[in-house]
């Protein structure tokens, strides 16, 4: 009989979501409602922000969040290369112009030192029309938002934080989320928290707040739940802006509700599993486990390695051998097969977004562009990692990874 599957991750469902559900359908209201404000509540009292704005995906959440900053055409938005494809998508959503900028190998992240190399090469050139970082808070470790900010600030930029996979994470004691003018959060199965498709924008600005909150509902200038709640309601709101559909569901408000309520406990369990993968992965050469800058609590949204590829000794494009990457990664994606025969999940990390299709042709890039980012994309393997998963899967990865690095 073969061995029962281990998940790349598992969401945290209980009775109380098994209960949620229920009470939405009975109440007849569905649409974003109030079990969406109650949510909306909690998520920014846990982040200790002044607006948490709900809607249906972090994707969209990150198109509103950079039109109420009033990114639009001809604008550049400086990104990571190696992150999810909707970060560079909800740029392009924009009319704006997505510029990628490479990673630092070590924490995924976007080198900042990278982002100060574009910027004085567009000075030295022509006229810059950068006007946003869209750093990422990859894997559940916060980006350099100090650096970015103060670079930001120092170039009149407008900073909107990607942190699709940053709940729970912390730099000096602060959320991700929570350093720039917005952020921006996903509430896929595979993040810690999950509502099973949406995002959520938070923010400390009260105007891109109200715009944020009238785009996502058409532009209109009242809610459904407003109208239903004041005199007047059946009339119509008036839409003196270009809006969009992008409102969650009370379904979907309650499920989150939920989920808040064990956010802690999920996040806690999340990081001793990556803590004990950090210890029985010592001594295994081919890999190396995910890094953590000093004041930063990572919150394992993933739990990414690298094969072969030694972060620290890979600085620059003259320290490689793109040779030895190509080895390394076909090995890597023999290994990631015979992971999944033995029924454990394992997936890549992310993109390079620089290498595919659209974002390559468009742009006239080429795969050696953003070297860090490329070999993030070609040697990393995340491992399963989710709250309750056992010591006993855990040694059962390890193990098997160990095994078939030795017969390659």
């Amino acid at each position: 009989m073969p061995d029962e599957i281990i998940p790349i991750t598992r969401p945290v469902f209980d009775e109380e979501e098994e209960r949620a559900i229920p009470e939405v359908i009975r109440s007849g209201w569905l649409v974003q409602g109030p079990r969406v404000a109650d949510f909306e509540d909690k998520f920014k009292t846990f982040l200790g922000v002044k607006h948490a704005i709900a809607t249906t995906s972090c994707t969209t959440a990150l198109h509103l969040a950079l039109l109420a900053a009033g990114i639009g055409p001809s604008d550049e938005v400086l990104l990571p290369s190696f992150t999810f494809i909707a970060t560079a998508n909800a740029v392009e959503y924009t009319g704006a112009k997505p510029v990628f900028i490479d990673i630092d190998l070590a924490t995924y992240n976007i080198d900042s030192e990278k982002i100060l190399e574009y910027l004085d090469n567009q000075k030295a050139i022509y006229k810059r029309h950068a006007k946003c970082i869209l750093p990422v808070s990859l894997f559940g470790l916060c980006a350099n938002m100090e650096s970015i900010n103060r670079i930001a600030s120092e170039n009149g930029l407008i900073v909107i934080e990607d942190a699709a996979c940053g709940f729970g994470a912390k730099r000096n004691g602060r959320f991700a989320g929570t350093e720039a003018l917005a952020g921006c959060f996903s509430l896929h199965p595979r993040k810690a928290i999950t509502t099973g498709e949406g995002g959520m924008v938070v923010t400390n600005d009260d105007h891109l707040a109200d715009k944020v909150r009238k785009m996502r509902d058409h532009g209109g200038s009242k809610t459904d739940l407003e109208r239903h709640l004041q005199n007047g309601g059946s009339m119509l709101p008036e839409y003196n802006m270009l809006g969009f559909n992008y409102r969650m569901t009370d379904l979907q408000g309650a499920l989150g509700v939920a989920q808040m309520d064990k956010a802690d406990m999920i996040i806690e369990g999340r990081r001793k599993a990556a803590a004990r993968y950090d210890e029985l992965l010592q001594g295994v050469a081919e890999i190396t486990t995910p890094f953590v800058p000093e004041s930063y609590t990572h919150a394992y949204q993933s739990y990414v390695c690298l094969y072969k590829a030694d972060s620290s000794k890979l600085k620059d494009k003259a320290d490689i051998h793109w040779s030895d990457v190509d080895v390394w990664n076909r090995e890597r994606n023999r290994l990631m097969a015979r992971l999944e025969k033995k029924g454990i999940s394992v997936r890549q990390g992310t993109h390079a977004v620089h290498t595919l299709g659209y974002y390559k042709k468009k742009y006239g890039l080429n795969d050696y562009d953003y070297p860090m980012s490329y070999i993030a994309d070609r040697l990393s393997i995340t491992l399963p990692l989710y709250y309750g998963i056992t010591k006993e899967e855990q040694l059962r990865v390890v193990n098997s990874l160990q095994e078939l690095i030795k017969t390659r």
